[in-house]
C-alpha cells in the first residue's frame, strides 16, 4: 500500500503484515523522521484505502468513552460572535444551539448538546472551539458522522459548513454578536 508523510511529502511503501487487520498505522518517515498516523479503510471488494488523520485528531482517535483528555487552552469561543447550531432535518429539525463552551458532546439525552435523533449515539462527537474553527471528532459513534457524505472521524468546520450525524444535518455558523 502506497501511502505518504503528512510532514514532508515524502512516499512510502507500507506492507499488508505490517497493517494486518488494524485501522489505523504509525510509521516513522524515514526522511524527516517524523511520525504519521493513517487511516485504513478497506472496502467490500478487498480494497485497501490509506489517509492519514488530522493532526488533532491523532492524539485521542481512538477514545469511544467519555474519558476526555483536559480540554487545550488554546480552546475559545469568538469573542465579536457566537457560534450556533443549526439543525437542518432531522427529528430536532429547526432547533438551534448557540455554544456557551468552547468544547461541547453532542448526542441523545444527557449530552452537552442533546439531539434527539435515535440514530445517534449517546456520545456521537465532539467539537472544539478554536476562535475561528471547530474541530469536529467522531466518538466512536455507531452510525458514524459524515461531512460531505463522506464518513469521516475528524474534521475541521468553518462557518456555514454542515455535517450529519443519525438523520439529523446540522449546520455550523458564526453569527456577529
Amino acid at each position: 500500500m502506497q501511502t505518504a508523510c503528512i510532514h514532508c511529502g515524502a512516499e512510502h511503501l507500507l506492507k499488508e503484515g505490517q497493517f494486518g487487520g488494524h485501522t489505523k498505522v504509525q510509521f516513522k518517515c524515514s526522511s524527516c523522521g517524523k511520525t504519521t498516523i493513517v487511516e485504513i479503510k478497506r472496502r467490500v471488494d478487498s480494497t485497501v484505502v490509506m489517509s492519514p488523520l488530522p493532526s488533532f485528531a491523532r492524539a485521542n482517535a481512538t477514545s469511544s468513552n467519555l474519558n476526555l483528555p483536559p480540554p487545550d487552552p488554546a480552546l475559545r469561543l469568538p469573542e465579536k460572535a457566537k457560534v450556533v447550531l443549526s439543525i437542518l432535518s432531522g427529528p430536532s429539525k429547526g432547533e438551534s444551539h448557540t455554544l456557551t463552551n468552547p468544547r461541547a458532546v453532542l448526542g441523545r439525552k444527557g449530552a452537552d448538546i442533546p439531539v434527539n435523533d435515535p440514530e445517534i449515539s449517546r456520545h456521537h462527537c465532539l467539537l472544539e472551539v478554536r476562535d475561528t474553527y471547530i474541530n469536529l471528532k467522531d466518538l466512536d459513534s455507531t452510525n458514524g458522522t459524515f461531512l460531505d457524505e463522506e464518513r469521516v472521524r475528524a474534521a475541521m468546520l468553518q462557518d456555514g459548513t454542515e455535517f450529519r450525524i443519525g438523520g439529523s444535518v446540522i449546520r455550523v455558523n458564526f453569527q456577529k454578536k
